[in-house]
């Protein structure tokens, strides 16, 4: 059975199916192939599971530690592990149904199974019976093809790590009893958003990572403040230290590691290896296909063209930004370029997130950054502490930094920790596409008390002192 389509979208995770959607629109015939369901690892093993976990998690926190402070009280508070995952599985199941609607609602056709790319341009998949006792093949010609398979789980090579009680953040969705200790490899953003799920239940959890410091590609600031905030948490962190190997002890498994050539041993009942993704590209060419590689990467050039001819490329499995919404981004101009289009979404800067407590966003370059590429910088900053929504809320911890360029005040960058983070970015992400400056910026009225007065703050520390942050004192 061989059917034709003008696009044929391998994978529907952010990136496959917000471009087969976007292609649908523009007129293409589309098909999407998938081997589990709509949604890919986002909704369905990462950030949409993780979240609905770490908002269960920090209204549990929250209910223990804040209710006394604002006159209300909150006796016995306790939680159901199995009730959290069924929350969690819930959220995804409505959104996944959604994404599946979507599809279908645009004439988008679905193969359930295994797809891959063949030499003569076509596209094979091998669908699941219904009885998964066998696959039927179907053969799909493509005018396009867009290669959006997305990343899985990588473990690090140390003695041990196949053991039972070791697992990935696709193992970790899928626990329904809640351990009572955990060792975290890896203080990456998955590392530090289960440490925060986990801490917020009452776990003893430690992140063993093996760079300086953690979240090392954020603003150092950033990774100082939140490792003191882990450590008041009960959160036992190490830097600079790395694994030799896991082995079972007798009260749960041992992580054996270097921290200043020192050996140690961490123990929990559970051991999360959170030390990084791979490229999901096994299986997906057929014989005799050859791609060029970047590394472990599927090479593109800015137009997310493979070295095959029709065949793109966007999401985990290049060398870019793995993140959901960069991939989502990648595939809508993808779309457009395949359509002789120059895209109006501007991907220059894509915004990084976490969702600790307090959350945390990035945004274009720090102040390091900046200089390291020559650029003569004006900085601003607010302490959310002096944030009226902040002191309501009890989230007064954190900060707000903006970088501009001295000579025109165009802005580069932005940092954030402080609550709603993830949300504010945007801001930023808007003025940076847009090359807007600081007194842009400036010229609309941010409503009161809200998290983002903070911003204005910081804004005019660019170009002189907030409002309500007290004057420096001038040099003699």
């Amino acid at each position: 059975m061989c059917k034709k389509f003008d696009l044929v979208v391998i994978g529907a995770g952010p990136g496959g199916y917000v471009a087969a959607i976007k292609a649908a629109k523009a007129g293409m015939s589309v098909a999407v192939v998938e081997s589990i369901r709509a949604g890919g690892t986002c909704l369905n093993r990462g950030c949409i599971s993780a979240k609905a976990m770490i908002h269960a998690s920090s209204l549990y926190e929250e209910m223990n530690s804040e209710a006394g402070l604002v006159g209300l009280k909150a006796e016995n508070v306790s939680f159901d592990y199995g009730k959290i995952v069924e929350y969690k599985q819930k959220t995804t199941d409505e959104l996944v149904a959604g994404i599946e609607g979507l599809l279908e609602g645009n004439g988008v056709a679905r193969f359930n199974g295994k797809g891959s790319l063949e030499k003569d341009g076509s596209v094979t998949v091998k669908l699941k019976a219904a009885d998964e006792e066998g696959n039927e093949v179907v053969s799909l010609e493509a005018g396009k093809v867009l290669l959006a398979t997305g990343s899985v789980p990588a473990l690090i090579p140390v003695p041990g790590i196949d053991l039972k009680g070791v697992v990935t953040s696709d193992g970790v969705f899928a626990l329904s009893e809640m351990p009572e200790s955990i060792v975290i490899i890896g203080g990456g953003v998955i590392g530090v958003e289960f440490a925060t799920v986990y801490a917020n239940l009452g776990a003893k959890v430690t992140v063993i990572e093996a760079l300086p410091r953690i979240l090392q590609n954020m603003d150092k600031e950033i990774s100082q403040n939140l490792k003191m905030i882990f450590k008041k948490k009960g959160i036992d962190v190490h830097t600079g230290a790395a694994v030799k190997s896991v082995e079972q002890g007798g009260e749960g498994l041992l992580v054996n590691y270097e921290e200043r050539e020192k050996p140690l041993q961490a123990t929990g009942q559970l051991v999360i290896c959170a030390a990084g993704r791979k490229p999901n590209i096994d299986g997906l060419f057929g014989e005799g296909v050859e791609i060029g590689m970047d590394g472990k990467f599927i090479a593109v050039n800015d137009r997310f063209e493979t070295s095959i001819p029709d065949v793109y490329a966007i999401g985990d499995i290049i060398n870019g930004t793995q993140l959901a919404h960069a991939a989502s981004g990648y595939g809508l101009c993808a779309v457009d370029y395949m359509n002789g289009k120059e895209p109006e979404l501007k991907i220059n800067s894509i915004p990084g997130c976490v969702y600790t407590d307090p959350e945390i966003a990035q945004v274009g370059m720090t102040e390091a950054e900046a200089k390291e590429a020559g650029i003569s910088t004006i900085s601003g900053k607010f302490i959310m502490s002096a944030n009226g929504k902040s002191l309501i809320t009890h989230e007064e911890r954190g900060f707000v930094k903006i970088v501009a360029d001295e000579a025109d005040h165009r802005i580069l960058g932005a940092q954030m920790m402080c609550a709603r983070a993830t949300d504010m970015i945007a801001e930023f992400t808007t003025a940076i596409a847009n090359d807007m400056i600081v007194e842009q910026l400036l010229a609309g009225v941010r409503p009161h008390p809200t998290y983002n007065e903070g911003i204005a703050e910081a804004l005019e520390d660019c170009i002189g002192e907030s409002t309500h942050t007290m004057p420096r004192r001038k040099r003699r």
